[in-house]
């Protein structure tokens, strides 16, 4: 069950007119949003919602603990304890496979340089595990809980309700935004608002979000990057550029549109959390890219791993190693894959390379503001390429199809055939040049439209509701398959 399913849509509606009659009673409101939460959590993993109980309830545990332990050696014992049950449980249900095939495949290699016979070859046989959706979410905000409580930058939930209803709160439970504790629990326990205007900046946020995830990024992989990715060598390079970054547009339409819904559900709800995407592709170098994009992770990565690796405090070189580290194990938390590894490795070698030119030439800045504006459309032009070289690791099956997308623009590229993709995917086109223009809108014209949105009247704000889900159903009419869907 996700937010932009018809179910979801039909029991929020229920769900809030109760939410909103128990405003004023704390605790009655935290166990009815919790019980919510961990009912939309089985719609979505069955019995699974056990492993989020599990992983709350070690961690409230732990935190008791660690508040009554001065002695900071076993603080830290209890900090490693949290971590080893959190990144087990990631690592059984996420990397076990993965560990378990390169394995395999380093005792065969062994064998074959020992010389045939000296070691039997072992077959590898994918085992069949249940991976949990939002798994690497709710572990990673529970780890930030243990982190901060060591560090001295969090208060300790003393009632295990409270600590369930901050891991499975059900807006960021499935894929984020991650949300520190210490953001999180003062807005607890506040009675919750929801003024005219924090209304229409929620619904304006869950329009765009539909918009995003079940329009443009659904319609352009089923009809046009899941087709070209499955099958390069059918196409020519031109049509695997334009897959590329349909796909750039894809991801970024399907990563920041859910988390525009699960922001302003939070919002509608009496939660503020930070924007989680912020028009990343604007972004003039590969520093500010991480910036801009999946802020909420890639700031969790800076403050718990690069941060907990010396950062930038041990010299420039082990500077540029931390940011090595901390990209590649990035890399890794997307999927058990060496395809996310290299991604994340790609990431990690040009953030330290603009580190070092930085340091080295005074001309070069972090972020594009600093930069003329013609520098800055040059840079961000590069940028924008060395991010869509990496997505092409990100989406591909096989490092085979990562070969041939690069062969087929490297070597067969044929722009002449453009002007038949634009008439032959016309609508695709359409929707991947509406996504780029709006995406690289100014920031003010994007203030001025939610403006209107937000202020203007509740019956106009409906039909626009009414409008948006049309739109999505017409679109699935058409032959794709969004995520909104009436099934009960």
């Amino acid at each position: 069950m996700l937010f932009s399913s018809g179910l979801f849509f039909f029991l929020f509606i229920g769900f809030f007119m109760i939410y909103a009659s128990l405003r004023k009673y704390t605790l009655a409101r935290i166990i009815y949003v919790t019980l919510f939460s961990l009912y939309f959590y089985y719609k979505s993993s069955g019995l699974w919602f056990g492993l989020l109980i599990f992983t709350a309830t070690s961690d409230y545990l732990i935190g008791r603990i660690m508040e009554n332990t001065p002695v900071q050696w076993k603080r830290r014992l209890l900090v490693t304890l949290s971590l080893c049950v959190n990144l087990g449980m990631l690592g059984y249900f996420k990397y076990f496979n993965f560990l378990y095939e390169l394995a395999v495949s380093a005792c065969n290699e062994i064998g074959y340089l020992m010389g045939n016979g000296a070691l039997q070859r072992i077959h590898f046989e994918k085992m069949d595990i249940f991976l949990p959706v939002g798994l690497s979410f709710f572990t990673f905000q529970s780890i930030s809980y243990i982190i901060d409580i060591y560090r001295g930058k969090t208060t300790v939930l003393h009632r295990w309700i409270d600590y369930l209803f901050y891991v499975s709160f059900f807006p960021m439970l499935v894929a984020g935004p991650i949300v520190r504790a210490r953001e999180f629990i003062p807005q607890m326990y506040k009675k919750p608002t929801l003024s005219r205007l924090e209304f229409g900046e929620g619904l304006y946020l869950i329009l765009c979000g539909l918009i995003k995830k079940s329009v443009i990024s659904d319609y352009i992989s089923f009809n046009f990057v899941d087709r070209v990715f499955d099958s390069p060598l059918l196409y020519t390079g031109v049509e695997n550029l334009l897959a590329v970054y349909g796909y750039a547009l894809q991801i970024y339409c399907d990563f920041s549109g859910y988390s525009d819904m699960a922001i302003g559900i939070a919002l509608l709800l009496g939660f503020r959390f930070n924007i989680n995407f912020d028009s990343p592709y604007q972004s003039a170098t590969i520093t500010e890219f991480w910036r801009r994009w999946h802020i909420s992770l890639s700031s969790w990565l800076k403050d718990y791993l690069y941060i907990s690796l010396g950062g930038n405090r041990k010299g420039k070189f082990r500077t540029y190693i931390n940011l090595f580290i901390t990209m590649l194990l990035g890399g890794l938390w997307h999927g058990a894959s060496v395809r996310f590894i290299i991604w994340g490795a790609l990431h990690g070698v040009a953030l330290a390379i603009h580190k070092f030119i930085m340091g080295r030439f005074k001309g070069f800045k972090q972020t594009g503001s600093e930069m003329t504006f013609f520098r800055r459309f040059i840079e961000t032009f590069i940028t924008f390429h060395v991010v869509c070289f990496g997505w092409i690791f990100f989406r591909a099956n096989t490092m085979q199809t990562v070969k041939e997308v690069l062969t087929q623009i490297v070597s067969n590229f044929h722009p002449e055939i453009f002007l038949q993709f634009i008439s032959g995917y016309s609508i695709v086109f359409a929707l991947m040049a509406i996504g780029y223009i709006f995406h690289f809108m100014p920031k003010a014209a994007d203030k001025w439209v939610q403006g209107i949105v937000t202020r203007s009247p509740l019956f106009i704000q409906a039909l626009m509701l009414i409008i948006t889900i049309f739109i999505v159903v017409q679109f699935k009419n058409a032959g794709v398959q969004p995520f909104i869907y009436f099934q009960f």
